[in-house]
């Protein structure tokens, strides 16, 4: 098996079983509907799980690109693969998410709720705050590859390795996944969001690209930050791209900070008018 393949397999894998427990708890009639997020995160940190022993053996489950791109920031990884990794983890998510809309065929036409239709597929902020949105993403992402870098360092038993991933995927998602449902990870979701553009869901609304990009840059920013921070602060690796990075981050930061306090003051004043 190529890893191309492998990642593919993994990926598709991931998203079978974690957006399959999002239709699931969201989806009319199904006997899992009301399930809520506790469960929602144990089945995304299971679907991991289970997608890197997939692909473990072969091409070392990174399942994301945002992973694939912080590890070749800082040399874990040779750039010559990263479009080979990147694609497989697009392509197999797009697949997953396409098994999934079949496992819940008649559910669609009983589930009016367009908004749950789409966030079986693909991510959205439970306040719309783009800024905001887009330091969620990198907060949860720069967790996610920072903590891989962790449990990496350590020795475990053989073959626990991805149980752990899988609930450190569980704590970011009860932890951090709130405010937008922690995609952490481009390819979960435009992959799927590609996909629920292309299939014939009965009553589905539109695909929200307007905040597609969040999920998408967010998560490799902060993947590409965690890998950075971790070589400069535990591998004593402080070069130019870590002070960029940090500058970049610091302003969106800051950019968020201001827009959330102007509107928080925008309410005061509408509030006292009237």
């Amino acid at each position: 098996m190529t890893e191309f393949l492998a990642e593919a397999i993994g990926t598709m894998i991931l998203i079978i079983l974690g957006a399959g427990v999002v239709a699931g708890v969201e989806l009319k009639k199904s006997k899992a509907a009301g399930a809520g997020w506790v469960v929602v995160t144990i089945g995304w940190g299971l679907g991991v799980t289970m997608g890197v022993y997939a692909a473990g053996n072969v091409s070392e489950a990174h399942l994301n690109p945002a992973v694939t791109l912080g590890f070749a920031v800082i040399g874990e990884f040779p750039w010559a693969k990263v479009p080979a990794y990147i694609s497989g983890q697009l392509i197999g998510a797009i697949i997953g998410a396409i098994i999934v809309y079949f496992q819940y065929l008649p559910h669609w036409r009983e589930t009016e709720d367009k908004g749950a239709k789409l966030g079986v597929f693909a991510t959205g902020p439970a306040v719309r705050s783009y800024p905001a949105n887009l330091v969620s993403e990198i907060i949860g992402t720069f967790v996610l590859v920072v903590g891989l870098l962790f449990i990496g360092a350590n020795e475990f038993t053989e073959g626990l390795n991805p149980a752990v991933v899988g609930l450190l995927i569980v704590a970011i998602g009860m932890s951090l996944g709130g405010p937008t449902g922690y995609a952490i990870n481009p390819a979960r979701d435009l992959g799927p969001r590609i996909a629920h553009a292309i299939l014939p869901i009965i009553g589905k609304g539109g695909s929200d690209w307007s905040y597609a990009p969040i999920p998408v840059i967010g998560p490799i920013i902060g993947g590409v930050y965690g890998a950075l921070f971790y070589n400069a602060l535990f591998q004593g690796s402080m070069g130019v791209g870590f002070w960029v990075m940090s500058i970049v981050i610091a302003v969106i930061m800051g950019t968020a900070l201001t827009n959330e306090l102007k509107k928080g003051n925008h309410s005061v004043v509408s509030k006292s008018a009237s």
